[in-house]
């Protein structure tokens, strides 16, 4: 079979209307501006941005899209956005997505991520039109057994802590509404699975790129608290390209034999040889911008996962998605990013930037 040219979806998005969760966050920004860049009409939901400096502000995106500031919590305010925006398609990314935080605040990371997306689905049953609908998890939904292969869509949901659990209960959701209420619906919904992706833009508290960004512009040495823990890092662009994919490949099936198939779960991660350590990325990094790191693991610092690998065959041959850019790539192109940012002033010298590598990547 042939793979289907990053381009060859810039068609599918022209002149649609888009309905965007999440984006004011990190992976939303990135997103909202390939979206932009391919003609789609963009409209956001989202809380403001969750770190400042934030991509969303850098780039100066609030002018760019319609934007309805409320809360995922909000069922009413979810439900009037997705009816506003009259959407062709539909990527909620919005979540509480830290590991660390979600044992600070439990019940707060299930009401954003279970029952937010729930009232996400409940927008959804209300729509009258055809629209496809992608809705974004986590690698961590898998009951994570420490094993050495990569999970598969058909392995065990669960997870130990509050926010991997409450994203396997955000799959078993989807799943369920997508039984019960979405069969003969216009609407068609896929979920998503991917995780640990980095890139510029990223600001965020407690993530181990900004952490090493932040120590590297002040000076001081990288603090790393589990410098063993295995995970299969990717670039922003690879899942978001996937996600792309996926609703692109769902559109065009509408009425065709394969539609099924297409409106279930999808893994997207990278190549097998991009599942590294921590340490691992750490010394890459300073590859392209030298300083120190130090070790700071803590062993009464609460349980996050040591292995986690996914596979993506179900992606490469239903939808003829591969990962494009290798570890190395991976994290030239991230510092890269933040390097050239260093020198931008206005939110159009941070929009170029961030579309330059959304073009190099599509040209990969």
């Amino acid at each position: 079979m042939s793979f289907i040219p990053a381009n060859e979806f810039s068609d599918a998005f022209r002149g649609k209307r888009v309905w965007l969760s999440g984006v004011s966050g990190f992976k939303g920004s990135w997103l909202a501006e390939w979206l932009l860049a391919l003609g789609a009409e963009v409209r956001g939901f989202s809380l403001p941005p969750p770190t400042s400096p934030s991509l969303f502000d850098q780039a100066g995106l609030q002018d760019r899209i319609a934007w309805d500031c409320a809360d995922l919590r909000d069922p009413a305010a979810v439900s009037a956005s997705i009816a506003a925006g009259k959407p062709d398609f539909v990527f909620h990314l919005a979540a509480q997505p830290l590991v660390r935080l979600s044992y600070q605040q439990p019940v707060e990371t299930w009401d954003v991520n279970v029952l937010g997306t729930i009232h996400v689905l409940e927008g959804l049953r209300k729509l009258t039109h055809p629209c496809i609908a992608v809705l974004i998890t986590t690698d961590k939904c898998y009951e994570n057994r420490e094993w050495l292969h990569g999970y598969r869509e058909e392995d065990s949901l669960g997870g130990y802590d509050p926010y991997s659990s409450s994203k396997a209960a955000c799959e078993i959701a989807i799943a369920s509404w997508r039984r019960s209420f979405f069969k003969n619906h216009p609407v068609k919904i896929a979920s998503a699975r991917a995780g640990n992706v980095i890139g510029g833009g990223d600001w965020a508290e407690d993530r181990i790129v900004p952490d090493c960004i932040r120590s590297l512009e002040q000076g001081s040495a990288i603090p790393v608290r589990n410098q063993t823990a295995t995970r299969p890092w990717q670039h922003v662009l690879e899942p978001l390209g996937g996600y792309l994919h996926l609703a692109s490949r769902l559109a065009k099936s509408v009425g065709q034999p394969n539609a099924e198939s297409l409106a279930t779960a999808f893994n997207f991660g990278p190549p097998l040889d991009s599942n590294r350590t921590v340490a691992d990325v750490v010394k890459e990094i300073l590859k392209h911008w030298p300083g120190e790191w130090v070790d700071k693991s803590d062993p009464n610092a609460p349980h996050e996962a040591g292995k986690l690998n996914l596979v993506t065959d179900k992606a490469f041959h239903l939808l003829g998605w591969q990962p494009r850019w290798n570890f190395e790539t991976t994290v030239a192109r991230t510092l890269e990013w933040y390097r050239q940012a260093q020198n931008c002033r206005t939110s159009q010298e941070f929009s170029a930037l961030t579309r330059s590598q959304i073009e190099a990547y599509s040209a990969a």
